[in-house]
């Protein structure tokens, strides 16, 4: 079994066009010595800029993206090797993350790393294999190239269900894909979750987006054998 986990519709984009002239735009880039198409969208450096934007609360949120990929990229499946992480953005994009990647932890040094990976294509940049590499495809795309034995989205829409029961679908199957919304709020979109086999909801309320991943993960671990849990302490 090996896993692949994809972050969908996640909040993480260079500024787009429509607001590269907004003054908070223009003076992070200056602060930074960059130019404002080279720096990472932000809501919390261009929240009035992003009011103009379409689907604007859901985009601008690459902590939510670096906070999810530190808990998939440190966890024991990934450790074992059985574990493959994509990140599906907003705009179109796919990222694809070297099992071997050790991220930042400091939001600063992600932020710059992102930029880099979004401008030069691979991270890093030049010869030697990338830890990071993004290409222009869709979702529908990577599923069809992944080619998945079944995928699973989990969604506050989906069918009720728990992260046990979760882990144990996917940890069942030899090629599993599983979706997370990595956003700041609100349902998964019908597109996406149309190209999921099962949609589960696995949890009565809204969940932080690495909240799941951590919990998800567990049960993967404990369903494939990975992780077996101690009854008693000794």
């Amino acid at each position: 079994m090996t896993l692949h986990l994809v972050f969908v519709e996640a909040a993480l984009e260079l500024v787009p066009p429509e607001i590269l002239h907004h003054p908070s735009v223009k003076r992070n880039a200056k602060r930074r010595g960059r130019r404002p198409e080279e720096t990472l969208l932000d809501r919390s450096l261009h929240h009035y800029a992003m009011d103009r934007l379409p689907g604007g609360e859901r985009r601008g949120r690459p902590d939510i993206v670096q906070f999810c990929l530190l808990e998939a990229m440190g966890s024991p499946l990934n450790r074992a090797g059985l574990l493959r992480v994509w990140v599906s953005t907003v705009d179109g994009r796919v990222v694809e993350v070297d099992p071997s990647t050790r991220l930042p932890r400091d939001c600063g040094r992600f932020t710059s790393l992102m930029e880099q990976l979004l401008l030069e294509g691979r991270v890093p940049p030049g010869g030697g294999a990338p830890l990071l590499t993004v290409r222009d495809v869709s979702l529908k795309e990577l599923v069809r190239d992944v080619a998945p034995s079944r995928v699973v989205a989990l969604t506050s829409r989906g069918e009720p269900g728990s992260f046990e029961s979760a882990g144990r679908v996917l940890a069942s199957e030899a090629t599993p894909m599983t979706f997370i919304g990595a956003y700041p709020s609100g349902a998964m979109s019908p597109e996406t979750a149309a190209l999921a086999d099962e949609r589960m909801s696995v949890y009565p309320e809204a969940l932080e987006a690495w909240t799941v991943t951590s919990r998800l993960l567990y049960e993967v671990e404990k369903g494939s054998g990975v992780y077996e849990p101690v009854d008693e302490l000794h």
